[in-house]
């Protein structure tokens, strides 16, 4: 074979020869977005279910809270009263207050710890009143360090659920089991304090749960954690219409028709009235000669639901 025809040879194998790696290269790019598109697609998948399951959670909220609103029934004077207050209204038929009666009232709040959690202790503090805290699940510093600081001062320090989604909290008595477990061992691991009191999220009478409430509750009694409601309301919860002073007057204008009161309040992040409300609430309960108490064993059970009436 001549020269002429060696180098025509060659040329042609240089040829086939980048054929073939434009064609590998080709493919090799095909593949990788073949791979990396469907990686794409599973984690949009898993944040679409993510998302749709928040939406859920906010629907089952805002449902309840219209609900609470909206649905009226007449009592026998004719004026209309929501679920919630027919709620406090038939767990109070012991627990009326005559006018000779000293008042007992158990200031609540419900998930903190924020820095909120901190404006109220140093009220409190300035008062020398104790109250009770149902907190939620937090492992930041600040949060650890108002547990402790909830303790120390002698305060009690209750549950409130670790994650306080519904959606998780409720799915079913092992999902119930977990959350409880998490958050009382959080408790114990940073203060040392086995917290025997609960407040359901949403309360034992919440519409949010698609389990049966009593489960919850069996298992509560059965762990021996008395677990809280509320009969008075200041109203942080449902609206940030209120001023100051409406929510003062909101818890005033109940506490007087019962013996044991137990106000729900409020120091998550955005409670700055409930905040600004507190010296003005606990001067007033005071002046009406109010025992202003943290929850303890002798504290008389507040519950919308209890386990005899399901």
């Amino acid at each position: 074979m001549d020269d002429k025809a060696k180098d025509a040879l060659q040329a042609r194998r240089e040829k086939i020869g980048r054929v073939h790696r434009i064609k590998s290269m080709i493919v090799f790019t095909l593949t990788l977005w073949v791979i990396i598109s469907m990686l794409l697609m599973l984690f949009l998948s898993v944040k679409v279910v993510m998302l749709q399951r928040d939406v859920n959670d906010l629907k089952k909220v805002i449902l309840h809270s219209s609900e609470n609103k909206i649905s009226k029934d007449r009592n026998t004077t004719g004026e209309t009263q929501t679920d919630q207050e027919l709620l406090m209204q038939n767990s109070a038929e012991d627990n009326l207050a005559d006018a000779n009666d000293t008042l007992k009232v158990y200031l609540t709040f419900d998930d903190g710890p924020s820095d909120n959690t901190d404006r109220i202790l140093d009220i409190l503090d300035d008062y020398n009143v104790k109250a009770t805290f149902f907190v939620v699940g937090r492992t930041d510093q600040h949060s650890k360090e108002m547990y402790k600081r909830i303790v120390k001062e002698g305060h009690t320090l209750g549950m409130h659920s670790y994650t306080h989604k519904y959606s998780e909290v409720y799915a079913s008595l092992t999902s119930f089991k977990k959350d409880f477990e998490r958050i009382q061992n959080l408790l114990y691991d940073v203060t040392g304090v086995v917290s025997t009191y609960y407040r359901f999220p949403g309360g034992s009478s919440n519409k949010v749960s698609n389990s049966d409430m009593s489960v919850f509750i069996k298992y509560l009694n059965q762990q021996d954690i008395s677990y809280f409601d509320w009969n008075v309301m200041c109203g942080d919860a449902t609206t940030s219409g209120y001023t100051k002073d409406d929510l003062v007057e909101n818890v005033m204008k109940d506490v007087v028709k019962y013996k044991t009161s137990v106000v729900l309040m409020h120091d998550a992040a955005d409670k700055d009235k409930t905040v600004e409300a507190l010296p003005k609430l606990i001067e007033k309960l005071q002046q009406k000669g109010a025992l202003l108490l943290p929850i303890s064993e002798d504290t008389t059970l507040i519950q919308h639901v209890s386990l005899s009436s399901k």
